[in-house]
């Protein structure tokens, strides 16, 4: 009995060493399913310390927060535990089913990964409402909201969608972005320029706001009947004030990021009137005025003229076509080269388009092109209109006469007339011919030939200058080890200098340039050191006091500048300083 207890003791303590020995790598989430206006939490924990971590890329998620990473040692009972956790804080970017892939690290010379977590994001829901929240703050603080000029428009009306972001005094806005774009179904559509557009003031459900005007867009409906007008969604890094203060006594504010969007707005579109609707009508819908021009009304036969249908005013001007030109058959006339000259303003399209036909006549004598008729439906009459042009004669003066029929006066009918070719129709072909002698030429003691055969003999004096200019280079190993440390800092560097200008991605990569410097300088991960243990590495590698202390005093500066105001100056010196730290100690490292 003894023997049995003592085997079972035995097999346990074996069995919790074992489990205890055992690598754990798991990827947990704060929620499975979430609205498209939550924040997702995950963590990445390991029961032991590995190098090389990899997230994963979050696919349909944008990274708010992290990696943040805490590291738990704790003894219980003589036995040890430990924990190691990365963590992320991710917003979704719109809503549906996603996978969040799988992490890795390597632990003891293995590769270790996380399963795949799937995660459904919904629509927005109602949140908690705690007033202490930034969240909820932010969401009390900040409004997008989308102005229509009118929601019951005629088939082919313009209408105006302006977006405004309404943000309160209290709070502030760093920057958007637009993660869900109306597509317009159903109506053709313009946006119109809104670059240097100010912050105004205003008023919104009755108290006072800022707002800004985001876009502004154009609408002509292009059917009937209840039109929805798709929302524009942003993504708004807002600062808001929190209830601790500084030293001061002003509120310290803290950025949250938050969704926002416009809503689904219906249009119900009417129809143009049938009572009184013209035959001829194309679809015109506005203001307009009409004419058909003539570049001249005299001229020779053979010689061209050119004749203008245009229509100009405000409306859907590029949504119609224009009136066809009716002319005599016994005159030659080509295809009408069509122009436009309309511009897109808040109030509609307004400008001018017009048809331009090149006639030519054959025959002398007189033709007339008739009348033309232009209709259009007026939105402020609710009204059709017709606009008729002037019947305008042709006098052709000198050119041969139509024998087959008498000459066309503005009371005849017309009459299809064959069309004589003119003697001189191809003219314009050249018919005598230029010929000119070429010369033979060959390579054989020609300038080249002589030239390609004498390079390498005058080649070998500039190569053997650069071979001594080389070795001397190589002799001077002070020189070249400024050299190479001037070059490493700029490869270094080079992710932060594109970046200068904008504040949190420029400290955001100088910060990883830094730890990507130390990792290949020291060979260790600074992901698990602090600024006291760099600081005591350099110094062992005998490195000046006043630069490890330059150095630490960089790292400083990138963690500080998230939370206050940086220019463009401090951001160059910052940039220049590192770019010196890290070259003084690539030459006395040792």
């Amino acid at each position: 009995m003894k023997l049995l207890k003592l085997l079972h003791i035995t097999f346990f303590i074996l069995t919790a060493t074992v489990a205890s020995a055992q690598v754990k790598f798991e990827a947990k989430v704060s929620k499975e399913k979430l609205g498209v206006n939550e924040r997702l939490r995950i963590d990445f924990e390991m029961n032991k310390d590995g190098d090389n971590f990899n997230p994963p890329g979050f696919n349909g998620f944008t990274v708010i927060g992290g990696p943040n990473q805490s590291v738990s040692n704790s003894w219980i009972n003589g036995v040890r535990t430990y924990k190691k956790t990365y963590s992320y804080f991710l917003a979704p970017k719109s809503r549906g089913n996603f996978t969040i892939g799988q992490a890795t690290i390597e632990i003891e010379g293995e590769i270790y990964k996380t399963t795949p977590i799937k995660v459904e994001v919904t629509a927005a829901i109602d949140k908690p409402k705690d007033p202490n929240d930034p969240d909820y703050v932010a969401s009390n603080n900040i409004h997008l909201v989308a102005e229509v000029s009118n929601s019951n428009p005629y088939l082919n009306e313009a209408i105006t969608v302006v977006y405004k972001l309404y943000v309160a005094p209290t709070t502030g806005v760093d920057n958007w972005r637009e993660i869900d774009i109306p597509k317009y179904d159903d109506f053709w559509s313009q946006n119109i320029d809104t670059k240097g557009q100010r912050v105004q003031n205003g008023t919104y459900n009755g108290e006072e706001y800022r707002y800004l005007v985001l876009r502004k867009t154009v609408l002509y409906p292009q059917r009937t009947g209840r039109l929805n007008i798709e929302p524009l969604s942003l993504n708004v890094s807002v600062q808001v004030p929190t209830n601790r203060r500084d030293i001061f006594g002003s509120r310290l504010m803290t950025r949250v990021n938050r969704t926002v969007s416009a809503g689904n707005r219906t249009i119900n579109v009417k129809s143009l009137p049938e009572k009184g609707k013209p035959a001829d009508f194309s679809g015109a819908v506005g203001d307009f005025s009409f004419k058909v021009t003539a570049s001249k009304t005299e001229l020779d036969a053979t010689e061209s003229l050119q004749a203008k249908v245009e229509v100009r005013g405000k409306g859907n001007l590029k949504l119609f076509k224009l009136p066809k030109l009716t002319l005599p058959s016994s005159l030659e006339v080509y295809e009408p080269e069509h122009e436009e000259n309309v511009s897109t303003t808040t109030s509609g399209m307004q400008g001018s388009i017009s048809d331009t036909y090149t006639i030519v006549p054959q025959y002398k004598g007189k033709y007339p092109l008739s009348s033309v008729s232009f209709s259009y439906f007026d939105v402020k009459t609710k009204t059709y209109k017709r606009l008729s042009s002037d019947e305008i004669i042709i006098n052709v003066l000198d050119g041969p006469v139509n024998t087959s029929s008498e000459t066309t006066t503005p009371s005849s009918n017309t009459i299809k007339q064959t069309v004589v070719s003119n003697n001189n129709q191809f003219a314009f072909i050249k018919t005598n011919t230029d010929l000119v002698t070429t010369k033979t030429s060959y390579f054989f003691k020609s300038t080249l030939f002589w030239s390609l055969l004498l390079a390498p003999f005058l080649a070998i004096p500039l190569v053997v200058l650069i071979k001594r200019k080389k070795d001397i280079r190589d002799a001077d190993i002070t020189g070249n080890k400024i050299r190479k440390a001037d070059r490493l800092a700029r490869k270094y560097l080079k992710g932060a200098k594109k970046q200068l200008g904008k504040k949190e991605a420029f400290y955001e990569a100088l910060e990883k340039a830094l730890h990507n410097y130390l990792k290949a300088k020291l060979r260790i991960e600074t992901s698990d050191l602090s600024k006291d243990r760099i600081q005591n590495l350099l110094l062992e590698r005998n490195v000046e006091n006043e630069v490890v202390n330059d150095f630490i005093a960089i790292f400083e500066n990138c963690e500080l500048a998230r939370y206050t105001p940086i220019t463009n100056v401090t951001m160059q010196e910052d940039y220049e300083k590192a770019a010196k730290t890290i070259s003084l100690i690539d030459k006395q490292a040792r």
